[in-house]
């Protein structure tokens, strides 16, 4: 890929390793092709050779590209990418459209290991557990459809998730739903963008996130793992990596949980 269409750089060192950080992460360059050459960087952003060096290392340190003498910079398999890292987790969270195969990564993760938060979250979750996913999962129902509240749906779905890596109550899982809180942003954004001019697949998103929180609260871990894994599904489907939901699906109507909230207010 060429750097034609690329913005214009302004901001030092710094902007720049973020401006070709978030090329690579979206796809612009893919794994073992060749980077652009410092003159043609420096030509291209009109910055100094020390300034597009400083950025290069950068992205060097964070495991992006490889540079060696004599062949330029190659861009890295996505195995060597320091994706955890917080500068490349704000980075990915900040693009619109990241690269398909990098979210299919990030997915399998989530799909190996949420499933377990959530089993240990339904044995371990507090009183303010309960309190902080019910809020979560209320204000994705107050703006499920809503066009104009769209970013907030998707931070309320994000405190979702991250409401249930708190409530396992477990050192790692804490630290590591932090960690991963940028990456399950874009997965988010992402997913969102499909969903929201489909009013069935929000109310289908929705009735998954409901039997997620139900299980918790009633402290089913067997429940609370297969309602996780359900979720995680009709993300796949958002995301494009399985082409449609299972034929059958644990969940009820999001109708069920109108029934439960209304039994425990009662």
């Amino acid at each position: 890929m060429t750097l034609v269409s690329l913005p214009r750089h302004h901001g030092g060192a710094d902007g720049l390793a973020r401006l070709l950080g978030q090329a690579l992460l979206a796809g612009h360059w893919h794994p073992g092709e060749t980077f652009p050459r410092e003159r043609d960087l420096c030509a291209h952003f009109e910055v100094s050779r020390n300034q597009v060096r400083n950025a290069l290392a950068t992205l060097v340190a964070l495991g992006l590209i490889e540079r060696t003498a004599g062949r330029g910079s190659v861009v890295c398999e996505i195995g060597e990418w320091h994706l955890l890292d917080p500068l490349v987790s704000t980075w990915m969270a900040e693009i619109e459209a990241p690269d398909p195969q990098l979210l299919r990564e990030i997915f399998a993760f989530r799909h190996s290991a949420e499933p377990s938060v959530a089993r240990l979250a339904a044995r371990a979750a507090e009183a303010e557990d309960l309190e902080r996913l019910e809020a979560a999962f209320q204000g994705m129902r107050r703006t499920a459809g809503r066009p104009e509240a769209s970013a907030q749906h998707a931070e309320y779905d994000v405190a979702f998730h991250d409401a249930i890596y708190r409530a396992s109550h477990n050192l790692v899982w804490r630290q590591m739903g932090h960690l991963l809180r940028p990456s399950i942003v874009a997965l988010i954004q992402r997913s969102q963008a499909h969903l929201q001019p489909q009013r069935d697949g929000l109310e289908d998103s929705l009735a998954r996130h409901g039997r997620l929180l139900e299980a918790i609260r009633c402290r089913d871990a067997d429940a609370a793992e297969a309602a996780a894994t359900d979720v995680l599904r009709r993300t796949a489907v958002d995301l494009g990596i399985v082409a449609d939901a299972p034929a059958r699906s644990i969940l009820a109507p999001i109708a069920e949980y109108n029934v439960h909230a209304k039994e425990r207010s009662e």
